[in-house]
């Protein structure tokens, strides 16, 4: 008896994908079917390669073309297997929320000097007059900052009783909640730790520590990108960061290096924003004049090429350096333009915070094992 090819198909609808909902011709696993007198010889592509799964589809085309078309027909069936590739693994594991923080913010820059402790410093003051409730975890172990912006130097966390368990609390000011470094060690005693023991030393002030609720956790990073950084990211899903720049390209230069460090596959922190510290200069004596000293809107610039929000500028003022050394930050000078600019930043650190929340999944805290976390990053 002679096969009819169009029978064949007919009868091979009868045969439903698993998981896609079509029949096999339908859906292309069908490659191609030939016909011998009453030989038949079907070519099938299927997506599971489990030996269960080409072993089933064999047996469903020999019984539906048995029954359908010819009870004799000599059948051959060529099963392959298209499974798609696998995702590169990366090293990221889903981390676990520290309870209580609603959102934590890491504030990086490439370099030093940019005023990156200045900045964060105005942020967190700046929410907690909003209303948030607001910790600072100063992480520049080798030269931290914010007990002296914060007017707290002479400070030490005391020693609390949480659920049977002895906790740091953290030192309060301006209606932030404080921890650094600076607080365990001499104003003159510098600190020189390698890596895994100023990690742990990080781990306990965040773990260790009885910070209650907060809306927000800013995070003071040191500059660069290195072993500081991977530790924090190790130790806690980071919501985003901030990346804070001067205009100048020297300072752009390692801003970029910042932004691609986070945009990392191995680390995958979304970036919130640039900030553009010292943007330009204004005198008291020529208030309608600026002059930009480091250059113009070149953090500006730089955020329209990495495709990244601009968050705004921070001119050049000397209060602002003066209100950081005497430990009452600048932006709780009221009804000043300083004011109004770490205003306008920080709502917009909060807007980005939102939007992030809103649209993407909750940061995942990263787990580095090879050496793939530490490598160059290119970043267009």
């Amino acid at each position: 008896m002679k096969i009819d090819r169009k029978q064949v198909l007919e009868a091979l609808k009868y045969i439903t994908v698993p998981g896609e909902g079509q029949n096999m011709v339908e859906s292309g696993a069908v490659k191609n079917v030939q016909i011998f007198g009453d030989e038949v010889e079907i070519d099938v592509t299927i997506g599971n390669p489990s030996l269960q799964a080409r072993k089933k589809t064999e047996v469903e085309i020999l019984k539906v073309i048995h029954k359908e078309v010819y009870e004799k027909a000599k059948i051959k069936v060529n099963i392959k297997v298209d499974a798609p590739a696998p995702k590169p693994k990366v090293n990221e594991i889903k981390g676990k929320p520290i309870p209580g923080i609603q959102n934590i913010i890491a504030v990086a820059s490439g370099k030093g000097g940019v005023g990156k402790s200045t900045v964060t410093a105005n942020i967190a003051v700046t929410l907690a007059k909003m209303g948030f409730k607001v910790g600072l975890l100063d992480a520049d172990i080798y030269g931290p900052s914010m007990p002296i912006m914060f007017d707290v130097a002479q400070e030490k966390p005391l020693a609390v009783n949480v659920d049977g368990k002895s906790k740091m609390k953290p030192v309060e000011s301006y209606g932030v909640k404080l921890l650094s470094i600076g607080f365990f060690t001499q104003p003159n005693q510098a600190v020189i730790w390698r890596g895994p023991m100023a990690s742990k030393a990080l781990n306990q002030m965040i773990f260790d520590a009885h910070w209650e609720e907060l809306d927000f956790m800013l995070i003071d990073l040191p500059p660069g990108t290195g072993d500081i950084h991977l530790s924090i990211m190790q130790a806690m899903p980071v919501t985003g960061a901030v990346v804070v720049s001067t205009p100048q390209e020297v300072a752009l230069a390692d801003a970029r290096k910042g932004v691609a460090m986070f945009q990392q596959d191995s680390i995958n922190v979304p970036v919130l924003g640039i900030v553009e510290n010292m943007a330009y200069f204004t005198p008291a004596e020529l208030p309608d004049n600026k002059y930009y000293i480091f250059g113009k809107e070149g953090a500006k610039h730089l955020s329209e090429d990495l495709n990244v929000p601009f968050l705004g500028e921070i001119p050049l003022v000397q209060s602002i350096r003066e209100a950081g050394d005497v430990g009452r930050p600048a932006a709780l000078q009221t009804a000043t333009p300083i004011e109004a600019a770490f205003e306008d930043l920080t709502k917009k650190v909060v807007q980005e915070v939102v939007n992030r929340n809103k649209n993407i999944p909750p940061t995942e805290a990263i787990k580095i094992t090879t050496m793939a976390g530490c490598a160059a990053v290119k970043k267009k």
